[in-house]
């Protein structure tokens, strides 16, 4: 079970807190329990929507499998932002130094860049204030027009509704893109804007329909990515012809086959064991790939484009 903590600010705003809080949860109604914690420098922290909320103002031990979540708040630029206790930026650096992974959803991301976490790394946040932040910290690398990045466990989005994507990316790269998706589902959150950024999981890219039969066959499809699943399996679980499935399903999802669905499943799981350690051979055995030069070939084409 990790911990994920949320640090909140003076002038937080609500949704970029609870969106990414309900996401979290939800998976632990799912099975996937994480114990959630909300931290403070001081004991009542008042909202941009003007709802005070209660936090502990000690931390807990934090480990390499932790979180902290940093939510925006309310600043018509990043300089005039609440000040933060050069304490509480040490212990953001800390974490990160000993492996944990932090992330910050809107303007939360200047919290970051004084902590010194951006520099050298991608990153985004909300594109009022996405030039400032560049200026800000000139050593930053800043996307623009993204939901969210991820580099070297520094995790950033873009603002408000965003940091329901950053929590649906991590819950994927967590626990697989199966229960990511039953969040989703559960959160109706079906539409996506991904900027076609390859940080965003191949969950989030293609689950941006309404189409239950396809959801259907993705469900088996994300929980099952790793086993041989034919067509013909899939149309009977689902109840339709073959031909009616692949219709529906590239329809769906801009004009990607089970197959090729699956196949990106098995690629971005591939990458994350490779970015861990891995060699390509015992990823591609892992993913399901018999064949380890399948993997090297799926690679070297997105390398490509």
């Amino acid at each position: 079970m990790s911990h994920i903590v949320f640090l909140l600010v003076p002038g937080v705003h609500l949704l970029d807190l609870a969106g990414p809080a309900q996401a979290f949860s939800t998976a632990a109604d799912f099975g996937h329990p994480h114990t959630i914690s909300y931290v403070g420098e001081q004991p009542l922290i008042p909202t941009a929507q003007g709802l005070p909320l209660v936090a502990r103002v000690d931390w807990p031990d934090l480990g390499p499998e932790d979180l902290i979540v940093v939510p925006g708040w309310r600043a018509l630029a990043l300089a005039d932002s609440p000040a933060i206790g050069a304490a509480t930026l040490q212990l953001l650096q800390d974490h990160h130094a000993r492996g944990g992974t932090v992330a910050s959803v809107c303007a939360g991301a200047e919290a970051l860049g004084r902590a010194g976490l951006l520099d050298g790394r991608r990153c985004t946040t909300h594109h009022d204030v996405q030039d400032e932040l560049a200026r800000r910290y000139p050593e930053a690398m800043v996307v623009r027009d993204v939901l969210y990045t991820a580099d070297d466990r520094v995790v950033t989005s873009a603002g408000i509704a965003s940091g329901i994507d950053l929590a649906l990316h991590l819950i994927a790269t967590w626990h697989g893109p199966a229960v990511a998706a039953k969040v989703a589902r559960d959160m109706v959150v079906y539409a996506r804007r991904n900027g076609h950024e390859p940080q965003a999981s191949a969950m989030l890219r293609y689950r941006s329909h309404l189409d239950d039969t396809v959801h259907r066959v993705q469900d088996l499809l994300d929980s099952r990515f790793d086993q041989p699943l034919r067509l013909p399996a899939l149309a009977m679980a689902v109840g339709v012809s073959e031909r009616t499935l692949t219709r529906l399903f590239t329809r769906a999802t801009d004009g990607l086959t089970p197959l090729r669905y699956q196949q990106a499943l098995r690629l971005e799981r591939a990458e994350h064991l490779i970015s861990h350690g891995a060699t390509v051979t015992a990823a591609a055995r892992a993913v399901g790939f018999e064949d380890p030069r399948m993997l090297r070939r799926l690679r070297a084409a997105k390398a490509d484009l």
